[in-house]
């Protein structure tokens, strides 16, 4: 099911060209209640990941975000409770955890949510839970940190660096440099999803999922620069920086609880994952406009 906005480049309303044959395209939008019912009617497992995952954008209309996210998610859990759906995967984000209070990060750790955007999702997550609870429906939460890899939305971090030095540029404009992520490739992430949803001992649980390795902004763009062999230089752009009180400054995941239930574990360093993110943003330049700042 998709209302196929973006990321999926697809600016033309055709479905992208890169979905698997196979896939049955249902076209809907997750705040339509009636859209969900449809799409879910024979299904035995539901990946949801339908959201608004931009955080400046929600600074300027945290309203969608409640639409979309919240009231989303409850369609769908209704969908899939009345259908009689065997298994919700449900995505989250690292963001409902805020700037780490102790390192490394469990499920356990408090949430704070900083951004509207992070306290939607964990509106979302607590809907979730509560429909395992209240009515047994099977479902499993996923707490993915900082995924990035090819097709990435030009508006995270890795493809703004990269698509402003694939333009040829050398000064690289960006917000704060100081906070630090965890960053995971997509193909152990999809991996970890793959994981959950066929294992049983899932059910109920909520799982985070990342690489174990902290790195702030200032040493990515370094590290990309040496992957490179280029020499670069950081321009802080002010329009790029969150509210002081809402920056996540810090996220370093523990994933043992994925590992444990699972046997889960990235394969993909850093190293080796920016340079396949590299050849693909190469590859695909009219996905990026370098000089635009996309909220």
């Amino acid at each position: 099911l998709d209302n196929l906005t973006p990321p999926v480049h697809a600016g033309d309303g055709k479905w992208p060209a890169w979905l698997p044959k196979e896939a049955d395209r249902v076209r809907g939008d997750v705040r339509n209640a009636d859209d969900w019912r449809k799409a879910l009617r024979g299904v035995d497992v539901v990946f949801h990941l339908a959201a608004l995952i931009g955080i400046p954008f929600s600074y300027h209309s945290p309203d969608s975000y409640v639409d979309t996210n919240v009231k989303g998610t409850l369609n769908v859990l209704q969908a899939a409770r009345e259908e009689g759906v065997k298994k919700v995967v449900h995505t989250s984000t690292s963001e409902v955890y805020g700037t780490a209070q102790f390192t490394p990060i469990p499920e356990t750790h408090p949430l704070n949510p900083q951004s509207p955007y992070a306290a939607t999702k964990a509106a979302a997550d607590h809907l979730v839970q509560s429909f395992y609870l209240s009515f047994g429906l099977p479902v499993a939460t996923m707490r993915p940190f900082n995924t990035y890899g090819p097709r990435q939305s030009a508006r995270a971090v890795i493809p703004t660096i990269i698509a402003q030095l694939c333009a040829g540029k050398r000064a690289i404009h960006l917000g704060n440099t100081h906070a630090t992520r965890d960053f995971n490739y997509v193909s152990d992430t999809v991996d970890a999803f793959i994981k959950v949803a066929e294992s049983e001992k899932t059910v109920g649980q909520v799982l985070n999922t990342g690489s174990g390795r902290e790195i702030s902004i200032d040493d990515l763009v370094k590290l990309i620069a040496g992957i490179l062999k280029i020499k670069v230089k950081i321009v802080t752009q002010k329009g790029r920086l969150r509210p002081a009180l809402s920056e996540v400054e810090r996220l370093l995941c523990d994933a043992s609880r994925l590992r444990e239930l699972c046997g889960w574990s990235p394969r993909v360093s850093l190293e080796e994952g920016l340079r396949q993110t590299y050849r693909w943003i190469k590859a695909n330049p009219k996905y990026f406009k370098s000089e635009i700042y996309n909220v």
